[in-house]
C-alpha cells in the first residue's frame, strides 16, 4: 500500500507519496488543496521527487536533451525522512538510496514561517566503494504544473521570463508555451523550454528566476536560483503533464561534472520555489518578502543613505583632486551621504589592463588620496572607493608576485577576458591579497563604502583542482561567497555594492550578502526608466541602486526624469552637479530632500505595476510601492514618448475609495491628474514627452 505524507505550512500544500516499492513521488505543491482525483495512477510515476544522472547509467523514455528519466533517479528508493522545526520554520528532509551504487540523496525542503516560499537543495553522499561520476542532480523537481483547471495548458499557462543584458537589464516577456515551441501535441516530447547561464556573470542573459501562471486556476508558481555562477532550469512535458526541473550547473548545459569518491558528499545549488493565489505581482510580493528574510541583517537596508558616485555621465573613471573637490562640495550641498570615487584612482592614465595592486596614483592625487577622503568626511559624507578585486590586468605590476595557481586555467593557459585574468578564490594567497586590499582601504584610508565591480566573464570555469571546468567554477563561486562572509564579519558596518558591469550578477547568492546592487551601466536616462521600473521584480526595492545623472546640457524636465528614475528605490546620484544651473541643482536637492522623507517606507513596501511590466518600447511606464497597513502609496509615472499626452492607470484595489492625491515631486510643474473612484482609474496628463512625476496617494479619507 502507498503512503501519503501531507504538509500544510504557511498557505502551501505539499503532498508526497511513498509507494509499496519505496518510490518517492512529489504529487502536489501549491496553494490549492490536494485533489487525488486529478491524477491517474499511470501518470504518477512521472512525479519523481528528484532527477539524478550518473555517468555510465542508462536513460529511459524519449528524453532528448531534457533531464528526465534519469538513472539512478528512477531507481532511488525511500530511506526515511525527518520533519522538524528550526529558527527559520519547518524543515523536511527526505532520504533516498540507490540500492545498486549505495549513493544516498537527501532532499532538503526548508519552509519559512509566514512565507509562501521554500528553499530546496539536495545533498549527495557516496556510501559505496566505487567512484561515481555525477552529471546532473535537480535541486527541485515538480511535475503537474498544469494539473489544476480544465482548459488545455496551451491556453491557460503563461510563463514570464526576465531577459537581461548589458545596459538592457530586466526586459520581462510573457509567453504562452506554444510561443516557445512547447505545444501540447503528445504526452511527452523531446522539447524543453530552458534558461541556462554558463560562466561567472550569473545574469548575463537572464535573471535566474521565472513566474509560471495558471490563468484558469488563478495561481502562480515562481522560482529563483541562488547562485553566482552557472545555473539551469527547464520545463518539459511527461506523462501528459508539465515538469519543472531546477538546478545549478549540469554537464550537458554548463560543463559541470564531478567524481564523487567513497564517503565524499556534494551539496547542490539552493533554489527558492513558491506558490501564490494570483498572478505576477502577487508572486513578486512573496519573493520580495523572502529576499528580505534570507538577507544578511544590515543597517544599510534600513537607512538607505544616498550615494554619490563620480562615474556615470561625470568623470568616467578619471578622477583627480582638482576634479573631485567641487563635486564633493556640490554632492554635500545636495544632501548626499556617501561619496564614492569610482575607477581610475590607482593609475595615472589608461588603467584597464594594469589593475591589481590597488594603490593610489600620486599623479592624480598629489596630496595623497587620504586628503580627498578626509575632505569627503569633513563634508559629512562617508568616503568610498571603487574596486575590481576578482581580476588582475594582464599588465599589472602585481603579476610578478603571482603564479598560475592564482588564476583560472584552461588547457594549460590562463583564462583571459577583456585583458584581465580571473583570480581563483580557492587559493589562500588570493584570499590574503584580497584581505590586505580591504584592510588597507578600511583601516588605513577610512573607507566606509566600496563599489565592487566585475567587468569580465570567466567562462565555463577552470581545470585546476577540479573534476571539470564547471566544477572549478562552482568551487570558486562558493569560495568567493565564503570570503565575502568573512569580510562582513570583520567589518560589519562596511557597505559593499554589488556591481558587475551594472547588473550582470543580480542573483541572491550575492544579494543575500551585499546590501545594494548596481542595476545597470545604462548611460541614457530615458532608456534607464524601463530598467529602474522593472528592478523590484528581481531584487528588493531597497537593494536596487539606480543612477540619477542630470546632464550639463539638459533642461528641467530632464533633471526631473532622472530623479524620478531613482526615488522609489536606492538613489545612486551622479552627474556634474557643480556645473548645473542653480535652478536645476535645486531640483536635485528637492528630490533628495523628499527621498529622505519617504525612504523609511521603502524597506517594508512591495512593488506593483499599474501599466504592467515596463518594456523598452512603451511610451508610458509606471511603478508603485505600497506598504501593508499604511495608508500611503507612492506612484512613479513616466511619459517616455509617443503622441498621447494622457494615460489611464488602473488601480482596482482602490476602486470606490476617496483618495488624496498630490504630485510629490516635482512641485509646480505642468501636468494634471484625475481619480475616477467608480472605475478605479487614475488619469495622468503630461504635456511633454520625456517627463516624469512622482505621486503620493493617501487612503482612508
Amino acid at each position: 500500500m502507498s503512503k501519503l505524507i501531507q504538509f500544510m505550512e504557511n498557505g502551501l500544500h505539499l503532498v508526497l507519496e511513498i509507494t509499496s516499492e519505496k518510490d518517492v513521488r512529489l504529487l502536489h505543491f501549491g496553494t490549492e488543496e490536494w485533489v487525488n482525483e486529478l491524477l491517474h495512477e499511470e501518470q504518477k510515476p512521472g512525479f519523481r521527487l528528484m532527477e539524478l544522472q550518473l555517468t555510465g547509467e542508462d536513460r529511459a523514455e524519449y528524453h532528448g536533451r531534457t533531464h528526465r528519466a534519469t538513472y539512478p533517479g528512477l531507481r532511488m528508493v525511500y530511506d526515511g525522512h525527518t520533519d522538524a522545526r528550526n529558527e527559520l520554520g519547518r524543515k523536511l528532509e527526505l532520504t533516498l538510496l540507490d540500492p545498486v551504487t549505495s549513493l544516498q540523496a537527501v532532499q532538503h525542503i526548508q519552509f519559512f514561517d509566514g512565507l509562501q516560499t521554500i528553499r530546496s537543495w539536495v545533498t549527495l553522499l557516496n556510501k559505496g566503494q566505487a567512484m561515481l561520476g555525477v552529471e546532473y542532480v535537480s535541486s527541485f523537481a515538480l511535475t503537474g504544473l498544469d494539473k489544476e483547471g480544465r482548459t488545455d495548458r496551451d491556453e491557460k499557462m503563461l510563463l514570464s521570463i526576465p531577459h537581461t543584458g548589458w545596459q538592457s537589464e530586466l526586459q520581462w516577456r510573457t509567453y504562452r508555451l506554444p510561443e516557445l515551441g512547447l505545444s501540447h501535441m503528445t504526452d511527452r516530447s523531446s522539447k524543453r523550454i530552458t534558461c541556462s547561464n554558463t560562466g561567472s556573470w550569473s545574469t548575463a542573459e537572464h535573471v535566474p528566476m521565472a513566474v509560471l501562471e495558471n490563468r484558469e486556476a488563478e495561481s502562480s508558481l515562481y522560482w529563483q536560483i541562488e547562485h553566482n555562477g552557472s545555473w539551469h532550469w527547464e520545463i518539459m512535458d511527461q506523462n501528459d503533464y508539465l515538469t519543472l526541473l531546477i538546478s545549478g550547473p549540469t554537464e550537458h548545459d554548463n560543463h559541470w561534472w564531478i567524481s564523487l569518491a567513497p564517503d565524499q558528499s556534494f551539496v547542490s545549488v539552493p533554489v527558492a520555489v513558491g506558490a501564490v493565489a494570483g498572478g505576477f505581482e502577487q508572486a513578486v510580493g512573496q519573493l520580495t518578502a523572502y529576499r528580505r528574510r534570507i538577507r544578511r541583517p544590515n543597517a544599510d537596508n534600513r537607512d538607505l543613505r544616498i550615494i554619490f558616485n563620480d562615474y556615470m555621465n561625470c568623470l568616467w573613471g578619471s578622477p583627480t583632486t582638482a576634479k573631485l573637490l567641487p563635486l564633493i562640495d556640490a554632492a554635500a550641498e545636495a544632501g548626499c551621504e556617501y561619496f564614492c570615487i569610482d575607477a581610475g584612482w590607482y593609475a595615472p592614465g589608461e588603467w584597464w589592463d594594469g589593475v591589481g595592486e590597488w594603490l593610489p596614483s600620486s599623479e592624480r592625487f598629489p596630496e595623497g588620496i587620504k586628503y580627498v577622503l578626509d575632505y569627503i568626511r569633513s563634508k559629512g559624507m562617508v568616503p568610498g572607493l571603487w574596486l575590481e578585486l576578482e581580476v588582475m590586468g594582464i599588465r599589472s605590476p602585481k603579476l610578478a608576485e603571482t603564479e598560475d595557481s592564482w588564476f583560472f586555467m584552461r588547457h594549460g593557459k590562463r583564462v583571459m577576458d577583456r585583458s584581465r585574468y580571473q583570480l581563483d578564490y580557492r587559493n589562500p594567497q588570493v584570499i590574503a591579497h584580497a584581505n590586505e586590499v580591504i584592510r588597507r582601504l578600511v583601516e588605513d584610508y577610512g573607507v566606509g563604502y566600496i563599489k565592487m565591480d566585475y567587468n569580465i566573464n570567466a567562462g565555463i570555469g577552470t581545470e585546476l583542482a577540479a573534476d571539470s571546468f564547471g566544477d572549478g567554477l562552482l568551487q570558486h563561486n562558493r569560495a568567493y561567497l565564503a570570503w565575502l562572509d568573512e569580510i562582513f564579519a570583520r567589518y560589519p558596518d562596511l557597505v559593499i555594492e554589488n556591481c558587475s558591469s551594472g547588473g550582470m550578477r543580480m542573483d541572491y547568492a550575492m544579494l543575500s550578502r551585499y546590501s545594494i546592487q548596481s542595476t545597470s551601466d545604462q548611460e541614457d536616462y530615458v532608456n534607464y526608466a524601463a530598467i529602474a521600473a522593472a528592478s523590484p521584480s528581481a531584487l528588493a526595492p531597497e537593494q536596487s541602486a539606480i543612477w540619477s545623472y542630470p546632464l550639463r546640457e539638459g533642461d528641467d524636465e530632464e533633471v526631473v526624469f532622472n530623479m524620478v528614475n531613482a526615488l522609489l528605490l536606492r538613489v545612486h546620484q551622479s552627474g556634474h552637479l557643480a556645473e548645473l544651473s542653480p535652478r536645476r541643482r535645486a531640483l536635485v536637492k528637492e528630490a533628495l530632500d523628499y527621498y529622505k522623507l519617504i525612504r523609511k517606507d521603502i524597506p517594508e513596501a512591495f512593488p506593483f505595476w499599474p501599466l504592467g511590466l515596463p518594456k523598452r518600447e512603451d511610451h508610458w511606464m509606471s511603478l508603485g510601492l505600497r506598504r501593508p497597513e499604511k495608508p500611503v502609496i507612492y506612484l512613479a509615472v513616466w511619459r517616455v514618448g509617443g503622441d498621447a499626452t494622457s494615460q489611464v492607470l488602473s488601480l482596482p484595489e482602490l476602486q470606490g475609495e476617496a483618495l488624496s492625491i498630490r504630485c510629490a515631486y516635482p512641485q509646480n510643474f505642468e501636468g494634471t491628474w484625475n481619480w475616477d473612484a467608480v472605475a478605479g482609474e487614475l488619469k495622468v496628463t503630461l504635456p511633454q514627452a520625456r517627463s516624469a512625476r512622482l505621486f503620493e496617494i493617501r487612503r482612508g479619507l
